[in-house]
């Protein structure tokens, strides 16, 4: 699809200039009812090709098969242009004229943001610009409630949508594999991930779902329900923590291809910092207890549904320590007693925490001293007075942590 300039221009003063703006007026309606037509032939032509492209998918590899999958792209490609052409030829000649709706000035401002990643991130932009073509016909559809047309085109939108989500999201992991290369910080593409993975379960997974025929997201549907809970309303830094852990959750299931484990897994320790950090800024008690009882959830999390399904280990000291914590992981969750049961676990997993801590004890001062607080207030250490004195003759008293 070519690429034109989209800089506007304010329009000339000139009695010529106002009288060529006033036919560009009349003439909109007209440049819109046609590009209307032509993306209604391409949406039907590219629903036909799909269709028959999904009932052939079962077909062994053949010239036939062939043949109907360049169709099923051929018509694709035209589609996209005749939507290209009508945000070129009709919105940005409406929003120039300054005749267009909120809906036609927002459409071209998310294209101007799209076009924007042209220059820098190509990969991303190509399947950006897809998504939000497609994005812009399926809001279209939807604001002329067109079911008929609607029931069919829902099932195209979200296989490909899913497709290029997917795209996306092993391009990001493709960054964060060269970050040395790359032009933007590992904590500004986890930003885009999560962002990414929160746009396909709220725009595109409700449409996944409604049309599925075979269950096959059942063993989501609790953790989607939870994360839906936190859609409305404003959310604090525990609300956006937690919820980012259920997108990474639901991304495992999801995203297997496109998140392999080893993103997955920095994306959990991007959220273990971000819940520490929570902890020692938190001023209020009930604050903190409460960041850390989602501290104790999220190193639940990423230790038995990550790193219990991780076959490679770059160490393999590591791998045998992880192979002690899970044996006595295993043994605390056979505990009949609900509190006794999560007592233990707290002390494991801090005693656990700590050791990666420990690596640099002066960064992680201020959250190692909480630490063993909780674990002084647990019966696991105590708190043991030391004083001295000083060439002045004064005495200091310090805490001393005793097992």
């Amino acid at each position: 699809m070519a690429e034109k300039s989209l800089r506007v221009l304010p329009a000339e003063k000139t009695f010529f200039g106002k009288i060529t703006n006033t036919l560009t007026k009349l003439l909109i309606p007209t440049k819109i009812g046609i590009n209307g037509v032509l993306i209604t032939i391409k949406r039907n032509n590219l629903l036909k090709a799909y269709e028959t492209y999904v009932e052939e998918d079962e077909i062994e590899e053949g010239e036939k098969k062939e043949a109907i999958s360049k169709k099923y792209e051929d018509m694709y490609g035209l589609y996209l242009e005749s939507i290209d052409k009508y945000i070129m030829d009709s919105i940005y000649k409406k929003v120039k004229n300054n005749t267009a709706s909120e809906f036609e000035k927002n459409a071209l401002s998310k294209y101007y943001t799209v076009i924007h990643l042209k220059e820098t991130q190509y990969i991303e932009y190509k399947h950006r610009k897809q998504k939000y073509l497609l994005e812009l016909d399926y809001e279209s559809l939807c604001v002329q409630n067109k079911e008929k047309i609607l029931s069919r085109y829902k099932k195209f939108y979200a296989d490909k949508m899913e497709s290029l989500y997917k795209g996306i999201l092993k391009n990001y992991s493709i960054q964060l594999a060269d970050s040395v290369n790359s032009k933007v910080t590992k904590d500004e593409t986890y930003e885009k991930i999560f962002n990414t993975l929160e746009e396909y379960i709220t725009e595109v997974l409700p449409i996944k779902i409604e049309n599925d025929k075979t269950n096959s997201y059942r063993e989501i549907l609790d953790e989607y329900d939870k994360f839906n809970t936190f859609l409305a309303g404003k959310l604090d830094g525990k609300d956006k923590i937690e919820k980012r852990l259920l997108l990474l959750g639901i991304s495992r299931k999801l995203f297997t291809h496109s998140l392999p484990l080893v993103v997955a897994e920095q994306g959990y320790i991007k959220l273990l910092k971000d819940t520490r950090n929570l902890i020692i800024s938190s001023q209020l008690e009930k604050k903190q207890q409460d960041a850390f009882n989602m501290l104790i959830a999220l190193i639940e999390d990423y230790n038995i549904k990550l790193l219990s399904t991780k076959i490679y280990w770059d160490k393999p000291a590591s791998r045998e320590e992880y192979k002690k914590f899970w044996n006595e992981y295993n043994q605390i969750i056979r505990i009949k007693d609900e509190q006794e049961k999560l007592k233990k676990k707290q002390i494991l997993f801090i005693k656990n925490d700590l050791k990666a801590l420990y690596v640099n004890p002066q960064k992680y001062s201020n959250i190692i001293k909480f630490y063993k607080n909780i674990l002084v207030q647990l019966g696991v250490m105590k708190n043991k007075k030391n004083s001295c004195k000083t060439l002045e003759g004064k005495y200091t008293k310090n805490k001393v942590y005793a097992r």
